[in-house]
């Protein structure tokens, strides 16, 4: 790169995280902004905790990956801090956390030491806001933590919302709905490269789902771009992360998904997450996700049963919705979901709505 592109680039950059830290500041009284080590699983983990009042309900964000922390996303969610005390917590493996205890210090990581991570992050960030429960949403990967989580302890959540949600798929419907999107786009070699690889997620081998990935989000060009709108933005403008941060980042996930490839393959969903839910189940999902396909959520979803339980479409987003339309999926928290948060009027919510 020659010094006529780099300089502009390198200004970009810093003219855009000065203007993201501005965004972010907050001095209004009551109001939380804390980012810090604690020990969770026995190691040192980062969490981040972020709110116009620390009274409002709090909402723990699970990011997905896995391995990929969306703290790099935190201008793009500064309006749901008006509302909620936004949560978020670099998860064992990804970005400060990995950072902090590396390769040696990190641990064998399985969905269950996740799950187990994620109830001591709840329990402490309850104690450390004073409150009783607090909102649950899982992403992309995530979402199979989060589902975990709200199944085994509903004590602790006001509700579980499941966005970029993964879900058994017997049918092969996410199969179908791939050939589609990828037909559709005009891109005849990935339609190759998916039935070469057929619906059967079992025999992928690493470099297959590495590859199909890369296909599938050039497969819905009427929505964000998940890498090239979303997150190369975000993790170049975030004004918490270094370059160095962000190369940590990148060797955070490959070695979180060495270690959960096989089990993330071989999910059971049948024994680990199932179909019945104690809280309130919500699923966000973006209305051209073809990573976790928006038409397996939907059949998913139809066969839950839980007190109450929505299903949102995000318009004109795939995967990573709520970053793709930060403004509606807030508008769908306000709405559905943050009334089953307030003490004052959780019990009067007809749940067989």
């Amino acid at each position: 790169m020659s010094k006529k592109t780099l300089l502009p680039d390198l200004f970009l950059r810093t003219w855009n995280r000065r203007n993201h830290a501005r965004k972010l500041e907050m001095t209004k009284q009551g109001c939380i902004v804390e980012s810090s080590y604690v020990t969770i699983g026995g190691i040192e983990q980062w969490i981040t905790i972020r709110g116009e009042d620390r009274s409002n309900p709090v909402l723990l964000f699970l990011h997905g990956g896995p391995g990929s922390p969306y703290t790099v996303f935190t201008p793009l969610l500064r309006e749901w801090e008006q509302d909620f005390t936004v949560v978020q917590w670099d998860q064992r493996g990804a970005g400060h956390t990995f950072r902090k205890n590396g390769v040696d210090g990190s641990g064998r990581i399985t969905f269950d030491r996740l799950v187990q991570d994620g109830m001591e992050v709840t329990e402490y960030v309850l104690k450390r806001l004073g409150q009783r429960k607090l909102i649950l949403i899982g992403s992309s990967a995530g979402s199979l933590t989060g589902a975990m989580m709200a199944r085994q302890r509903p004590d602790l959540f006001y509700a579980y919302i499941g966005t970029d949600q993964n879900t058994p798929d017997p049918m092969h419907l996410g199969y179908e709905s791939a050939l589609k999107a990828l037909q559709t786009a005009g891109l005849p070699k990935g339609v190759e490269l998916v039935k070469k690889m057929g619906p059967a997620a079992r025999k992928w081998t690493r470099k297959d789902f590495d590859r199909r990935n890369r296909i599938l989000v050039n497969a819905s060009p009427q929505v964000p771009h998940m890498i090239m709108d979303l997150m190369l933005p975000s993790m170049l403008s975030s004004p918490h992360h270094t370059l160095r941060d962000l190369s940590v980042i990148m060797k955070g996930m490959h070695f979180t998904l060495d270690y959960l490839f096989d089990e993330f393959m071989n999910f059971d969903y049948a024994g680990r997450i199932g179909t019945q839910f104690e809280v309130p189940f919500f699923l966000f999902q973006g209305d051209s996700d073809v990573i976790t396909p928006t038409v397996t959520a939907k059949d998913f979803f139809d066969r839950v049963e839980a007190p109450h339980k929505e299903f949102v479409l995000i318009r004109e987003a795939g995967h990573l919705a709520c970053f793709a339309r930060p403004g509606q999926f807030y508008e769908e928290l306000m709405r559905r979901v943050r009334p089953w948060a307030l003490e004052e009027t959780f019990d009067t919510i007809d749940a067989s709505r």
